[in-house]
C-alpha cells in the first residue's frame, strides 16, 4: 500500500490531511503556518426541528397536491413564517490549533502513513528538514503531536470556531465561548442556548503538545483531565487498532493507479469516518469546518447520501462499522412508528424523513423529502444486506425484518386500486426532482416503484430465512405494482421521428434535462430490480432509457452522483463508461488536497460548481459520500450482485485491465472471494465459506475449468457453504 502525499501550501480546510476516529475529525493544513482544524461530530444544537407529521397526514397531503393548493401545503410543512424560525437542527465546527514556525521555517510537504494512521509534516528550517508527527488516538478524543527537537517550539494559538461564525451564532442567540487557561494548559468552552457543551484544549508536553475535545457536562474540567492523560495512556490503543482494520479489509493490485489509490484512500477513511467505536457518520462525518456552519446542517440524508457512505462496508467486510448507525435508528424506532401512525394511519408502518438530525428530527422543510418513502425502504434494505453479508439472523430478525415490513406497510398505506386492476402510488416523488415545486410529484414514481419492488422482494427472502409467514399482500403488491414508469418520447430535436419508450421519473414525466439523482435508474442499482443484460422488452426499455440520460448528461450532476452513475454503467456492461466516470470525479469533484466536493471544484463542467460558479472557495462543501460512492465503484468493477442473486465476479474489465488480483471481499452469506487476473485471463478463484449458507457463483472462466481438481462446465455454481472450507476454480 502507497502512502499519500501532500505539498505545501494547502491553502484551506478540506485541502488537508485527515486523521478520524468516528468522533473527532483533525485536518492538517496550511501556507506558512501549520494549522490543524479539528471537528468534533455530535456537537448539535437541537433547536428547530420540523416535527411535520404533527400536523398532518398523507390524505391531506395528496388532496393539497392533487388541488393545487400551495398555501396549503407550506402551512401543514412549515414553509410560512410562525411555525418555527429560520434556525434548523445542524452541527457546529470546534476549533483550529495555529502553531507559527520559528523565522525562516518553510512547510514543504506532507505524507499521510495509512497503515499506520499517522501524518507526517515535512518543514524545512536553515538547510535542514525536520518532520512534525501527528497521531490520533482511536478510541479516545485526544491527538498527539511530536514536535522535533532540532525545530525551535512554535506559538501556538487554539481559535474557537465562533472567530470564523459568530455573526451566524449571534442570529441564533448563541454566546460567545469562554476562553481559560489553567497552568500550562489552555482551552475555551463553547456553550448553546439549550444543548450540552463542547470544550478544546491543548496540553504542552516535553517534546510536543496533547490535544483533546469533551462534549457534555462540566466540560472545563473534563477536557482539562482528558489532555493530562499519561500519553502512553492517550495513544495505548491506536496501532492495535490500525493492525486490526488492514488485516480484516480485502486488499486488491489493480493495473490503474487512480482506482488502486481511490481504493486504498477510501478504505483508509471508512477507518476514519464510520469505525464501530465512532458515531453515526453523516454527511461529513467527524471533518466538521471552523470556517463555516457545515452545509445541509452535516446531518442524515437518507435519500442517498448516508446508505452511499456505507455501501462499503459490505463487501469490505467492515459490517461492525454499520452498528452505530443501527444503535441510532434503534433509539429512533418510537418514533419512526409515532409518526408513521400519525402520517400514514397505520400501526405495522415506519417513516424516516430524508434529512434528520441525530434524535431524528426534520431539517428543513423541504416537503418532498419529507414524504419521500424511498428513504425508509433504502435504510430497510441496507439493514437486509447487512444480515445478508454477515450470515446474521438475529440482526435479521430483531432490525431488518422489521424495518422491510415497516417499509411495506407505509407503502401499502399510500397504494390505490386502479380502474384497469393495477396498482399505483397516486401521489410520489422522485428525490430532489423539481425541488420543491407544487408539481414535483405524480403518479409512480419510478425509484418509489423500484424501492417498494426491492423491499417485497427482500421480505420474502427474509421470510423463508426466519421460517415466517408469507403475507399475501406482497405477492399481491409484486404483481399488481408496475416495476417502473415509462414515456414514449422523441430522442432528439434533430430526427423528431425517432422516438423510443424508456423510464420515466412518474407518469408522464420524461428525464427533461441534467438531473443529479439518477432515481429514476435506480432499479438498476442500489435496489437491484431491474436487468440491463437481460433481453426482451424490458431490456429495451432499458437500454433506451440509458442512451437518454447519456444524452441529456451531467451539466446539473454533484459529486456523488457520479460514482453512482459508474456504478450504472458497471452493471450495464459497459465497464470503460464506468471508469472513465471515476476518473472525471477525481479530475472535478475532489479539490488539490483531495477532498470530497458536493459541487465541482470549477466551473464549466457541472452548473452545480463551487460557491455558485464564482472561483471563490471559501465556502467549499466537503461531504464523503462522493468518495466512499468512488470506493463502492472501483469494487464494482471486480464483483457486484445480479437480479437473480447471483455475484458477478471479473464480468467484464475495463481495457488494459489486463493483470490484477484480489483478495478477501464478502459476498452475501457471509462468503470471502479472491480472484487472479493474468494476460486478460482469469487465472483463479477461490472461495471461502464462513457459514451454512448458499452462494450462486457467475465466475466467467472459460469453461470447462477445474473446480476443486475436477472438471467442470457450470456457467453458475450454486456453492452449498461449509465453514471454514475453501472452492477453488482454476482456468485450464
Amino acid at each position: 500500500m502507497k502512502n499519500l502525499t501532500w505539498n505545501f501550501p494547502l491553502p484551506r480546510t478540506h485541502t488537508g490531511m485527515p486523521l478520524g476516529n468516528g468522533i473527532v475529525g483533525l485536518m492538517v493544513w496550511g501556507e506558512e503556518t501549520l494549522r490543524i482544524t479539528i471537528g468534533r461530530a455530535g456537537f448539535w444544537d437541537h433547536r428547530g426541528g420540523n416535527a411535520f407529521q404533527n400536523r398532518t397526514d398523507y390524505p391531506t397531503v395528496k388532496n393539497l397536491l392533487l388541488k393545487g393548493d400551495e398555501k396549503g401545503l407550506r402551512e401543514v410543512f412549515g414553509l410560512a413564517g410562525g411555525i418555527f424560525d429560520s434556525s434548523r437542527p445542524h452541527q457546529v465546527g470546534g476549533g483550529q490549533l495555529e502553531f507559527t514556525l520559528p523565522d525562516g521555517a518553510k512547510l514543504r510537504w506532507g505524507e499521510l502513513l495509512l497503515e499506520e494512521g499517522e501524518v507526517n509534516v515535512h518543514v524545512e528550517h536553515e538547510g535542514m528538514e525536520h518532520c512534525i508527527v501527528l497521531h490520533l488516538s482511536s478510541h479516545q478524543e485526544l491527538a498527539h503531536l511530536t514536535w522535533p527537537e532540532g525545530l525551535a517550539a512554535p506559538k501556538v494559538r487554539l481559535h474557537p470556531s465562533w472567530e470564523w461564525i459568530s455573526e451566524e451564532m449571534i442570529k441564533l442567540q448563541c454566546e460567545p465561548p469562554l476562553p481559560w487557561q489553567d497552568g500550562d494548559s489552555m482551552g475555551f468552552v463553547q456553550k448553546l442556548p439549550e444543548d450540552q457543551p463542547l470544550a478544546m484544549a491543548i496540553h504542552p508536553l516535553d517534546q510536543g503538545f496533547l490535544f483533546g475535545t469533551y462534549l457534555g457536562d462540566n466540560p472545563k474540567e473534563g477536557v482539562i483531565a482528558r489532555v493530562r492523560t499519561p500519553l502512553v495512556e492517550a495513544m495505548a490503543d491506536r496501532q492495535l487498532w490500525w493492525d486490526e482494520y488492514w488485516g480484516s479489509v480485502p486488499s486488491v493490485n489493480l493495473p490503474d493507479p487512480l482506482c488502486q489509490e481511490l481504493f486504498d484512500y477510501g478504505l483508509y477513511l471508512q477507518a476514519c469516518s464510520t469505525p464501530p467505536q465512532g458515531l453515526a457518520c453523516g454527511l461529513q462525518g467527524p471533518f466538521l469546518e471552523e470556517f463555516q456552519l457545515p452545509p445541509w446542517s452535516a446531518d442524515y440524508h437518507f435519500n442517498v447520501n448516508i446508505q452511499m457512505i456505507y455501501w462499503p462496508a459490505l463487501a469490505t467486510n467492515r459490517l461492525s462499522h454499520l452498528e452505530p448507525l443501527w444503535e441510532m435508528i434503534r433509539k429512533w424506532w418510537p418514533n419512526l412508528k409515532k409518526g408513521a401512525e400519525s402520517f400514514f394511519g397505520s400501526s405495522e408502518a415506519i417513516m424516516l424523513p430524508h434529512a434528520v438530525d441525530d434524535r431524528c428530527q426534520a431539517v428543513g422543510s423541504f416537503w418532498t423529502g419529507c414524504i419521500d418513502h424511498g428513504c425508509t425502504a433504502w435504510m430497510a434494505l441496507l439493514a437486509w444486506h447487512h444480515s445478508r453479508y454477515g450470515a446474521d439472523d438475529k440482526l435479521l430478525k430483531e432490525l431488518a425484518f422489521p424495518m422491510l415490513k415497516g417499509a411495506f406497510a407505509g407503502y401499502q398505506a399510500m397504494l390505490e386500486e386502479k380502474e384497469d386492476g393495477g396498482l399505483e402510488l397516486p401521489v410520489s416523488v422522485s428525490p430532489e426532482y423539481k425541488g420543491a415545486a407544487m408539481d414535483a410529484f405524480g403518479s409512480n414514481a419510478s425509484f418509489q416503484l423500484a424501492a417498494c419492488h426491492a423491499v417485497v422482494k427482500a421480505l420474502e427472502q427474509a421470510a423463508e430465512q426466519l421460517d415466517e409467514e408469507i403475507d399475501p399482500h406482497w405477492k399481491d403488491v409484486q404483481n399488481r405494482l408496475p416495476p417502473f414508469s415509462t414515456i414514449v418520447a422523441k430522442n432528439n430535436d434533430e430526427f423528431p421521428s425517432d422516438v423510443s419508450e424508456r423510464i420515466a421519473l412518474w407518469e408522464g414525466q420524461d428525464l427533461d434535462g441534467s438531473h443529479r439523482h439518477h432515481s429514476h435508474l435506480a432499479g438498476i442499482t442500489p435496489f437491484n430490480t431491474l436487468d440491463p443484460k437481460a433481453k426482451g422488452k424490458e431490456a429495451e426499455i432499458i437500454d433506451n432509457s440509458l442512451k437518454w440520460w447519456t444524452r441529456r448528461g451531467p451539466g446539473a450532476w454533484s459529486g456523488w452522483c457520479v460514482p453512482w452513475a459508474s456504478g450504472i454503467l458497471t452493471r450495464a456492461g459497459f465497464p470503460d463508461g464506468a471508469l472513465q466516470w471515476l476518473r472525471v470525479w477525481n479530475s472535478v469533484f475532489t479539490n488539490e488536497g483531495r477532498g470530497s466536493l458536493h459541487d465541482a471544484d470549477f466551473p464549466g463542467f457541472s452548473c452545480l460548481a463551487t460557491a455558485h460558479s464564482s472561483h471563490k472557495k471559501d465556502k467549499e462543501i466537503m461531504q464523503l459520500d462522493g468518495r466512499f460512492g468512488a470506493l463502492q465503484a472501483v469494487i464494482d468493477l471486480l464483483l457486484f450482485e445480479n437480479p437473480k442473486g447471483e455475484m458477478e465476479v471479473l464480468s467484464q474489465l475495463p481495457q488494459g485491465w489486463s493483470d490484477l488480483e484480489f483478495s478477501n471481499f464478502l459476498c452475501p452469506g457471509a462468503f470471502k472471494v479472491s480472484a487472479k487476473v493474468s494476460e486478460g485471463r482469469t487465472q483463479r478463484m477461490v472461495v471461502e465459506a464462513q457459514a451454512p449458507r448458499k452462494l450462486s457463483l457467475r465466475h466467467h472462466l472459460p469453461t470447462p475449468f477445474l473446480f476443486n481438481g475436477s472438471s467442470c462446465e457450470d456457467e453458475v455454481l450454486a456453492i452449498e457453504g461449509t465453514p471454514g472450507k475453501s472452492y477453488v476454480l482454476e482456468a485450464i
